[in-house]
């Protein structure tokens, strides 16, 4: 899945593993910046996530978001990793960024929905 941005594009791509997801975040110079585990508990019924962040990034708030919502969704572990990265970025263009990454996710998480 992809979306543009004024500073460039946000992609989206995921991969099952059994009954897990593996999910890439990526736009601009892509790296990881982030990984986020999340985990349904089916006993209290809810979801959590945990993260890490290398040195000097910020992705860590897309990560962890990101994989405990869709762990909620599916009820399963998911491992997200989140690279974005655009140079001289602006307060104005990270909304922008953070706004279209949660719209991508959302759609993700729609689509899983369907299957």
């Amino acid at each position: 899945m992809r979306t543009q941005t004024s500073r460039g594009e946000l992609l989206l791509e995921h991969r099952i593993i059994g009954e897990d997801l593996v999910i890439t975040l990526t736009g601009g110079k892509g790296h990881i910046g982030a990984v986020a585990v999340g985990y349904y508990d089916r006993v209290p019924g809810h979801a959590s996530s945990s993260v890490i962040t290398l040195p000097s990034h910020r992705d860590d708030a897309i990560a962890l978001d990101a994989a405990r919502r869709i762990s909620s969704v599916t009820h399963s572990t998911t491992v997200v990793t989140v690279g974005i990265n655009f140079e001289n970025i602006t307060v104005e263009e990270i909304e922008e960024v953070l706004s279209a990454s949660n719209e991508l996710i959302e759609e993700f998480m729609g689509s899983l929905k369907e299957r």
